[in-house]
């Protein structure tokens, strides 16, 4: 090999990335005000080989998901400088797929539901083990990559998981971040009755409450979005059971 075609090769090899120092680990932000806690949690997922940052604000998270993609975050709701609540909105609006797990004292389950609708994929009530969370958080990476890869139909219903993006034939549907997780679950289970106690439990990782009609709530809010006036109705009521998906 000449000497300049040598030459240009070594520059060429040292311009690559090195391979060793890519990490395949997945990589979770931690938004926590309780320094302690949020140290031990850091420890912990670590040595579970996860790839682990952590922020002590509301702000400085909003900044951390500007500058990285992260395959989780783990936030508390009681946030200074910007609340829990208003974190995860923002997020949710400018990133629908980021998976999040809330931490959170408040056990009523108004409370609960209203961190769900916000944009959490699961909530954690404190104090916990951290077996729980570890088992939560591998639950919410394996869904966020068996729910990533391509589109699901029904009739002329499509949901294509990757952009997060709904249609209806030509038309485009517009979900809520909640609503997009029911219509999710009953897409994967097409042809199924789903009852209302699973629904709460998948959807909103919260056990159903007899006293609530937040399921009957979100279904017709999914239902007067899904199945237009003069279309071929989807969703369907199983009186006494719950709801399915199919396409008659």
């Amino acid at each position: 090999m000449p000497a300049e075609d040598a030459s240009a090769s070594r520059i060429a090899a040292s311009a690559l990335p090195d391979r060793s120092s890519i990490s395949m680990e997945p990589k979770i932000l931690i938004v926590e005000d309780d320094i302690p806690l949020g140290k031990f949690l850091s420890r912990m997922l670590k040595l579970k080989h996860f790839a682990v940052e952590v922020s002590l604000d509301g702000e400085t998270a909003w900044e951390a998901f500007q500058k990285c993609v992260y395959d989780l975050a783990i936030l508390d709701l009681n946030l200074p400088r910007m609340d829990g609540m208003a974190l995860l909105k923002q997020v949710r609006q400018s990133r629908p797929a980021q998976r999040m797990l809330v931490l959170t004292a408040r056990n009523r389950t108004e409370d609960l539901v209203s961190a769900l609708d916000q944009g959490a994929d699961d909530c954690l009530l404190k104090p916990f083990s951290f077996l729980e969370l570890l088992a939560r958080v591998r639950g919410l990476l394996r869904r966020d990559s068996s729910s990533a890869v391509g589109s699901s139909k029904v009739g002329d219903l499509v949901v294509n998981r990757e952009e997060r993006r709904v249609l209806r034939g030509a038309r485009r549907i517009e979900l809520t971040p909640r609503e997009f997780s029911i219509l999710e679950y009953l897409m994967d289970n097409a042809g199924k009755t789903i009852s209302r106690t699973t629904l709460m439990r998948e959807v909103w990782n919260v056990a159903l409450d007899p006293t609530t009609n937040i399921v009957d709530v979100y279904m017709k809010y999914l239902r007067d979005k899904v199945d237009a006036q003069g279309e071929v109705k989807l969703i369907h009521t199983v009186r006494g059971v719950g709801y399915v998906l199919r396409n008659d």
